[in-house]
């Protein structure tokens, strides 16, 4: 990637590395519950260590709004990243002051050390100068790997790279040439799957994504707000109708931009919103008075699937359906195995992200056969919106 430095270009060997992570991971019982955020930075951490640098980890948990709050401690992560890593990992008691220099000074060329919460320290979140310069005090080179956080102008996401030489770990790296791919500089035509409950949360990147795209399909609670927009009855579903005149506002700056929107032509509709209610599909010209729409009915899907066949790129974010329900996961399940059918056989490359975007995926079994995952939720979605992001910006800058 020419415009970002990366790890490839890092003179690291002897260096103190400080190395910005996303280890904010579920805990159950003190214990890691899921470490895919843990994996997602090993090869950015062996990297670094097989080159002979010294391998300092950043990262915060959870919200302890600058205290110190020993159950946001990071120090019940260290055992899961030994296990993963394959290799003793230190733990410093703070990421800044003695505690943090002492245990640096004791690393070996290669060794592996995690760092106290950064926001245990008001400084952090305020991308304070002063609470900034501490840190860099402890590095002679700074990456970023935590896309996840690069939305957010902090002293360990953003500030550092003012003051240390800075490049993209190897997570952050993947991450920035997927999405360039998607929608900087992508293979055209180019279609946006966007679903999800609310329209008010994604005017933005609605707004954004039709003039960077050839088709958008709308789908979720979303579409009931663009249906009833145009006049069709949307029964008890979810629905905002106090936004149809910004669905309306959004059609026609699709309109103006050469932009398809796709919406249900049918749907499947229900009485009850619980798993296995009985349900009945509907023409969206003919939902019940009583009834809620909760997923896309078959023609709608037959006609997502046939827009895929026709788009070189897919960039997914958010549910076509009440997924976490059977039967209204039948939408997204199989608009997500066509696509990741298409995606295995070179046809297709599929971009995804957002919380239940992913756990969407993985119930439909498909996650690994799309050519991209995010995991980075509020970053990724930014990112859709067109918003620059500090932290990748500033990796930008020093290019």
């Amino acid at each position: 990637m020419s415009t970002f430095r990366t790890l490839d270009t890092a003179d690291i060997k002897g260096k103190r590395v400080l190395i910005r992570v996303d280890l904010n991971v579920p805990m159950k019982d003190g214990m890691v519950s899921d470490d895919t955020r843990i994996r997602a930075i090993l090869p950015t951490v062996r990297d670094v260590s097989k080159r002979g640098g010294k391998a300092i980890l950043l990262a915060h948990f959870g919200r302890p709004k600058g205290e110190r709050v020993p159950e946001m401690s990071l120090a019940p992560v260290v055992p899961a990243l030994e296990t993963l890593l394959g290799r003793p990992v230190g733990f410093a008691n703070d990421c800044i002051g003695n505690d943090a220099a002492q245990a640096i000074a004791k690393l070996s060329d290669g060794d592996v050390l995690l760092l106290e919460n950064t926001r245990f320290h008001k400084g952090e979140e305020k991308d304070d100068p002063i609470f900034t310069s501490a840190l860099a005090e402890l590095g002679d080179v700074y990456v970023n790997d935590a896309f996840s956080a690069a939305h957010r102008a902090h002293s360990s996401t953003e500030g550092l790279a003012h003051q240390l030489p800075a490049y993209a770990g190897r997570a952050m790296q993947a991450e920035l040439e997927a999405l360039e791919k998607a929608l900087t500089s992508p293979q055209r035509p180019v279609i946006a799957l966007v679903g999800g409950a609310k329209v008010s949360s994604k005017i933005e990147l609605l707004e954004n994504l039709v003039t960077k795209v050839e088709a958008l399909v709308i789908g979720g609670g979303m579409a009931n707000t663009f249906l009833h927009a145009q006049g069709y009855p949307v029964g008890k579903s979810l629905c905002e109708k106090d936004l149809a005149d910004t669905a309306r506002r959004i059609m026609a700056k699709a309109q103006e931009s050469n932009c398809a929107i796709i919406l249900p032509v049918d749907a499947t509709v229900a009485y009850h919103f619980q798993a296995h209610a009985p349900t009945q599909t509907y023409g969206v010209d003919a939902i019940p008075e009583d009834g809620m729409i909760l997923d896309v009915g078959g023609l709608s899907v037959e006609r997502i699937n046939a827009a895929i066949d026709e788009a070189a790129t897919l960039v997914w974010n958010g549910p076509l359906g009440a997924f976490e329900m059977e039967p209204f996961d039948r939408g997204t399940v199989e608009a997500a195995r066509h696509a990741a059918k298409r995606t295995k056989a070179g046809q297709l490359l599929s971009v995804a992200g957002g919380g239940d975007t992913v756990a969407a995926l993985n119930h439909a079994g498909v996650a690994d056969d799309f050519s991209y995952v995010s995991t980075a939720g509020g970053a990724f979605l930014e990112w859709l919106e067109g918003k620059p992001l500090p932290g990748v910006e500033v990796l930008r800058q020093n290019g």
